[in-house]
């Protein structure tokens, strides 16, 4: 290529190298499953969430991740985890490619395939947050890859960054996690937050008790799991067996977009609604938590209750968040 002879150059690149200089375990790692996080991870990434928080409430903002972009690509609709990714990764002073209301509108809709789709965003972007409708995908946009990709929800699988931020929160509310009486309500056969949760506290020393339908009960594969791991397990259809006891009371929503039957929908979409008067019997040191949104699980009244979490632990998502895209773009 022909050279334009004594033109000054635009860039200085003897500053502060691109690259950081953490060794955390999890630099350039994709972030797929909570099955990558032992408990010396989850340390590590509240630690850092804390600090987030701290540099949050005293200025805003930092230049953390200066230069970093972040592909949001997202073929389910989202408010909070699109939401809060975005956040974070702008309050580290980064910048986002958020495709997260139009992949209607992208190339999908002309039938380019996953994997081209991540090999083009791949291009721009040094890390990519994919939700998406299939179990799986997220591994395939991964073994696609040459950037890290964030696993922001693939169908009925998992969902491993609602996971960090639910445990993250329960340690926020409560101080601590082991000994704690986990229940858990609502739609566990589908909630891919449910699952995630639920194999992360497994690393723990906790109770479980699950509360749904039968049509709606925690998939067997992983209620064996538990089985195996012998843990404490109890199954029932109706929240006043657990109430009383909980520490934490987990409620999700019945996921209408999961069902092939409308019927099968109809017959437990109101099954359970948590109002003042079931919290009355609830422990005055609890957490009332919800992944949201709601469509009536939990009545509005409820909300001024010190011991609904839910919105604090909508917070809490931005912040491990902020702490994960820092960690593996190797700045924290």
């Amino acid at each position: 290529m022909e050279m334009v002879k004594d033109l000054p150059r635009l860039f200085d690149f003897t500053e502060t190298p691109r690259n950081g200089t953490y060794s955390n375990g999890m630099t350039d790692q994709d972030v797929i499953s909570v099955d990558q996080f032992d408990r010396a991870k989850l340390s590590y990434i509240f630690h850092r969430s804390r600090e987030m928080i701290e540099m949050v409430e005293r200025q805003g903002s930092c230049d953390l991740l200066k230069g970093r972009v972040l592909a949001c690509l997202f073929y389910e609709p989202s408010t909070r985890t699109s939401a809060s990714f975005i956040a974070a990764m702008e309050r580290l002073g980064g910048s986002v490619i958020p495709i997260t209301q139009g992949v209607q509108f992208s190339s999908v809709s002309k039938g380019e395939s996953l994997p081209d789709t991540i090999r083009t965003l791949e291009q721009y972007a040094d890390v990519i947050v994919l939700r998406h409708p299939e179990a799986g995908a997220a591994q395939v946009a991964a073994d696609a890859a040459s950037v890290p990709v964030i696993n922001a929800g693939d169908g009925t699988g998992e969902h491993p960054t609602q996971g960090l931020l639910d445990l993250f929160t329960i340690r926020q509310e409560l101080g601590a996690i082991d000994k704690l009486k986990i229940s858990m309500v609502g739609d566990l056969r589908y909630g891919r937050t449910v699952h995630s949760l639920t194999r992360l506290l497994m690393q723990y020393d906790v109770s479980y008790r699950f509360v749904s339908p039968e049509i709606l009960r925690l998939p067997m594969a992983l209620m064996n799991e538990l089985i195996d791991k012998k843990m404490k397990v109890r199954e029932t259809h109706d929240v006043a067996d657990v109430i009383e006891n909980a520490d934490v009371l987990y409620i999700t929503r019945v996921q209408k977009e999961r069902f092939s039957d409308p019927t099968q929908y109809e017959e437990v979409k109101d099954c359970y609604k948590i109002t003042p008067g079931i919290m009355q019997r609830a422990k005055q040191r609890m957490a009332l938590m919800h992944p949201l949104p709601r469509v009536g699980e939990i009545d509005p009244a409820v909300d001024s209750d010190p011991r609904a979490a839910y919105f604090r632990q909508v917070k809490n998502g931005m912040y491990v968040r902020m702490a994960l895209l820092a960690a593996v773009l190797g700045k924290a």
